[in-house]
């Protein structure tokens, strides 16, 4: 009888060792489902610093790359922003570190008020999403819809893009940032300024 018993026990015993093994193997694989994305932002944010050197040779996005919509849906033609410097915010409506940056865009927005340089925010979402958002929050924003996303190799939200008055790509990067502090419209001055 106590030999049955053993036996008995010793096979709950690992019944309960495979329970464990699947359990770790299911956490284990969990948290490799939420490295992987973060390994790969890395990588994306790495890699978009390449991209915003200096060197104009690096930058092979001009403005007139980018196919913007208005909220009515008529296509924005990019040379009415020609001879202006262009603050392109790429962000979304589900995107926290997106909205979060937006008080400090507005207020670097307007303390660049008189320059020639102009704010818009694109998101490729839908145009009426794009809409509703803009109506539910009260920022003095140029919102737009980006018609090409993909084609532009954009890797994660926000990025930013600025380029200078003759269409060239001066600035890129993935992340978002306090765009109001001086150091950041030193750096949109520069631009304006073809100081960068």
């Amino acid at each position: 009888m106590n030999a049955k018993k053993k036996t008995k026990q010793n096979g709950t015993g690992s019944k309960s060792q495979k329970e464990r093994r699947k359990s770790f193997l299911l956490n284990f694989l969990g948290m490799l489902g939420l490295a992987i994305p973060l390994v790969w932002a890395a990588i994306a944010i790495y890699n978009n610093e390449k991209i915003s050197t200096k060197d104009k040779s690096t930058n092979t996005i001009s403005l007139d790359d980018i196919k913007l919509s208005s909220l009515s849906g008529e296509k924005i033609d990019m040379s009415e922003f020609e001879g202006k410097t262009v603050f392109i915010n790429f962000w979304a409506t589900w995107c926290g570190p997106c909205i979060q940056e937006m008080p400090t865009i507005e207020k670097a927005q307007t303390l660049m008020k008189g320059k020639d340089v102009v704010f818009l925010f694109a998101s490729n979402e839908e145009l009426d999403q794009i809409e509703r958002f803009s109506k539910k929050k009260d920022y003095n924003f140029r919102f737009v819809q980006l018609n090409n996303m993909e084609e532009l190799k954009i890797p994660a939200l926000p990025t930013t893009f600025i380029f200078d008055t003759d269409g060239v790509l001066k600035f890129s990067e993935t992340g978002s940032r306090r765009w109001d502090e001086s150091t950041n419209i030193e750096l949109i001055t520069k631009i304006i300024n073809h100081e960068e």
